[in-house]
């Protein structure tokens, strides 16, 4: 074999399929000439294989310049998949090769021994902030200046375990704190170190690790346990070696990060600017070969990443605790002696370190106090415009958008106006960065606590929304419905969250700045199509051109016997709002009302479907339609229960899930906006058949979407084809493409609009790939050709 053919060695099975040697060669091949592999395969190609497989294989090259994969999904189911396929490629190397070590990355609340246990004070509520405080005193008390030594705060902690057994309570397990079945070294309770007459908690994990830390060496060193030949650590292996041995599994965590081969994450852990920085910076080099998986994803999950804002509750509190911070310096200044505190010689001693002044200070607490006035006057004006008499009566309203200018037309925003017109200059949001951070530390020193602080991240969003751009970026007001007691009763801020939202509308760049970091890699999606549209959306057009970073693309259709399916794209009218109007009045469930002619007709596709044999998935462009297609149905003569998935918790969703799988055949009815049709392990026997109704565009009238349209209209050409038609019609193939997902697995799939069944203005039989074989069919014909497709079947 030549050196590229050795990737079979690593190769987790006997045999791979024709589309998987064509992938990883050309994966390899690519990635040698730092650049990307665009991969569009259907269910069955085995794409999480031939990624880990090109990647590994170059990982092992020494002369790669590779030296680890890093795998980004957005489906946890997706990333139980690799971790499985890791598994299976160590099981089947050979007995002479060491095993690829790996690594799944999760937050610090999945890890922490107190928070799994809840001990120690700490819950989800409170584990990151607890965590950084914790961290913070350990610091404090053991770095230069301080009183004691990491060795020692974590040797009180294992004394005082020692303490409570032999004051006759040893043997008991609950003196112990134990997570993930091992026992740890130290006692549920958070431990206390007194630092000359005042105590401090500390963390004795993070302590321990301290301890560990060389002086200037790897970080790695501190580790206590072999990674190197220990395949992959899933969390709570991660949590078992690290906390039994007494040290901070986080911590150890990011200690591994550079050292392992393969770093199993998500989208966060790559493109998210906070994460990056404070954790997985290690990763974003040359020496990193990427997997981003259901790359589909990408676009709208980085939009959000990239986009940033600031809540009215935090403007609040940002402004509290810049007062806090003047008030001192107000006291002295008018010589008053009761009220001045020794803080004020902190506080100036802190702002002249970084060249703030006082009159920063006070120009970006005027700026943060107008901005809140501003806020109310605005939301006020709107509801009383839009929602006459909403005082009386709170509970009636919902989320709203208030766009700040004209989403079509790329100009200034209102807010950004009226701060010019009230004299907030330009350097006063520039300045609010360095003033939040400082006003943090000084508040961190003075408290001596580190807790999280509102002014920071407010002071970068505004610095932000200052300077970024007008044609890419929109600004808006949200208002998320809550509702707290606490505000008066006829304040919108009672039944509000609001928002000053800055929306990074393209995020190319941002995607292509961020892959540009990365030796090369692959993107790969079951729904990618067109591959040229992906690969402009995303900037991989733009590296290769400016940058000469290489882009392959591939596609490879269904391979399993085209006989075990059968995929209907029916005429139906177009299933607009114009056409269908809105759902009928509901006097209850299993009652759908009157209906006109375009509801009727897919009334009538959505029973046809639901009689086939099996589970059956309805997948509708809203929860709204989801509810009348399930009332649709139940007022039918179904043999069938049938399950409506809600807008709910994710629990709640898993719940439903699991009763959809269980016992006799059901349908289930979802929103395409729901997370049932994306990345849920539909495998054998599970679902037999799919419908998807209409095209599921978002909202057109949105002020956000109007915005991004806009973008891409100056970005792309094509605005309506780029940000929405596209996206839709992947989310319906992603909904359909549950359903056959073996060889052995029979099932029909159909596409119920007349855009999937004809050419025409708006057609999107085009994005629908003619390897998936979507026969077009009239209505009155799908009853028909399903009956012969399931008679045929034995």
């Amino acid at each position: 074999m030549t050196a590229d053919e050795d990737w079979r060695t690593v190769f987790g099975h006997e045999e791979p399929y024709e589309p998987q040697v064509d992938g990883i060669e050309t994966a390899v091949e690519t990635a040698r000439d730092r650049g990307f592999t665009v991969l569009e395969g259907a269910c069955g190609t085995g794409k999480t294989m031939l990624a880990l497989t090109a990647g590994i294989h170059l990982v092992r090259d020494p002369d790669s310049g590779f030296e680890r994969v890093l795998v980004l999904t957005s489906v946890k189911q997706q990333l139980r998949q690799f971790e499985a396929d890791l598994r299976t490629i160590n099981a089947n190397l050979p007995d002479d090769w060491s095993p690829v070590s790996g690594l799944t990355l999760v937050g610090k609340a999945d890890v922490c021994p107190y928070n799994r246990e809840g001990a120690g004070g700490i819950d989800d509520g409170n584990v990151y902030e607890r965590c950084e405080s914790l961290r913070e005193h350990t610091r404090d008390v053991t770095g230069e200046g301080g009183s004691t030594t990491a060795q020692s705060l974590a040797g009180r902690a294992r004394s005082r375990q020692v303490g409570l057994a032999d004051s006759g309570r040893s043997g008991s397990a609950e003196n112990y704190l134990e997570t993930a079945g091992e026992p740890t070294p130290y006692p549920p309770e958070m431990p206390e170190y007194d630092d000359g007459g005042s105590t401090t908690e500390y963390c004795p994990f993070y302590a321990e690790f301290l301890d560990a830390l060389p002086g200037d060496g790897d970080p790695v060193e501190a580790v206590p346990f072999d990674f190197e030949d220990a395949g992959l650590i899933e969390p709570d292996d991660l949590v078992a070696r690290s906390a039994g041995h007494g040290a901070c599994p986080h911590s150890i965590m990011g200690a591994l990060l550079p050292h392992v081969d393969v770093v199993v994450g998500n989208y966060y852990h790559a493109f998210d600017p906070t994460t990056t920085a404070a954790f997985t910076a290690p990763l974003l080099g040359e020496d990193t070969f990427v997997i981003c998986d259901e790359a589909h994803m990408l676009e709208p999950r980085v939009r959000d990443l990239v986009s940033d804002g600031v809540a009215d509750a935090s403007l609040r509190d940002a402004e509290s605790e810049l007062s806090r911070v003047i008030q001192p310096l107000t006291f002295e200044e008018r010589g008053d002696r009761v009220e001045a505190t020794a803080d004020a010689d902190l506080i100036r001693a802190e702002l002249a370190e970084v060249d703030v002044t006082r009159d920063d200070l006070e120009a970006v607490r005027a700026l943060l106090r107008g901005l809140r006035d501003e806020l109310d006057r605005r939301v006020t004006a709107f509801l009383d415009r839009e929602h006459e008499g909403w005082r009386a009566d709170l509970t009636e309203l919902e989320d709203e958008e208030i766009p700040l200018r004209d989403p079509e037309r790329p100009q200034p925003d209102a807010i950004t106006e009226w701060a010019d017109r009230e004299g907030h200059t330009e350097d006063v949001w520039r300045r609010a960065e360095a003033v939040g951070a400082i006003v943090a530390r000084i508040l961190n020193e003075a408290d001596d606590e580190e807790k999280g602080r509102a002014i920071p991240g407010v002071g970068r969003s505004l610095a932000a929304w200052r300077q970024c751009d007008h044609e890419t970026y929109f600004r808006e007001i949200e208002l998320d419905r809550t509702w707290d007691d606490a505000e008066p009763a006829d304040s919108w801020r009672r039944a509000y969250n609001a928002r000053l939202a800055l929306h990074n509308c393209v995020p190319g760049d941002a995607i292509g700045d961020r892959l540009a970091e990365f030796g090369g890699g692959v993107l790969m999606s079951a729904t990618l199509a067109p591959l040229d549209v992906f690969a402009e959306v995303t900037g991989l057009r733009h590296l290769e051109r400016e940058a000469g970073r290489p882009v392959s693309e591939r596609t490879y259709g269904l391979h399993f016997p085209a006989g075990n399916r059968e995929s209907f794209a029916v005429a139906a009218p177009k299933f607009t709002y114009d056409n269908r109007g809105p759902p009928a009045t509901r006097t209850g469930r299993g009652d759908p009302g009157e209906e006109n002619e375009t509801r009727r007709v897919y009334a009538d596709a959505i029973r046809t479907v639901a009689r086939s044999p099996g589970n059956v998935l309805v997948g509708m462009p809203s929860y709204a339609e989801a509810e009348w297609a399930a009332a649709v149905l139940e007022a039918s003569d179904l043999d069938k229960r049938v399950l409506l998935d809600e807008s709910s918790a994710d629990d709640v969703t898993e719940d439903l899930k699991a009763e959809f799988f269980d016992g006799d055949p059901k349908v289930l009815v979802t929103s395409l906006r729901g997370t049932l049709t994306e990345g849920v392990d539909y495998q054998g026997d599970r679902l037999r058949a799919a419908i998807v109704c209409g095209v599921p565009i978002v909202n057109t009238a949105s002020p956000r979407t109007r915005a991004v349209r806009t973008a891409y209209d100056e970005a792309f050409g094509d605005g309506f084809e780029y940000a929405l038609t596209i996206p839709a019609v992947r989310k319906a193939r992603q909904a359909v493409g549950r359903v056959i997902r073996g060889p052995e697995e029979v099932g029909v799939r159909v596409l119920v609009d007349e855009r999937y069944a004809r050419d025409g203005w708006d057609s999107v039989r085009e994005y629908v790939p003619e390897s998936e074989a979507f026969q077009p069919v009239s209505p009155d014909m799908l009853s028909y050709g399903l009956d012969r497709f399931w008679d045929d079947r034995p």
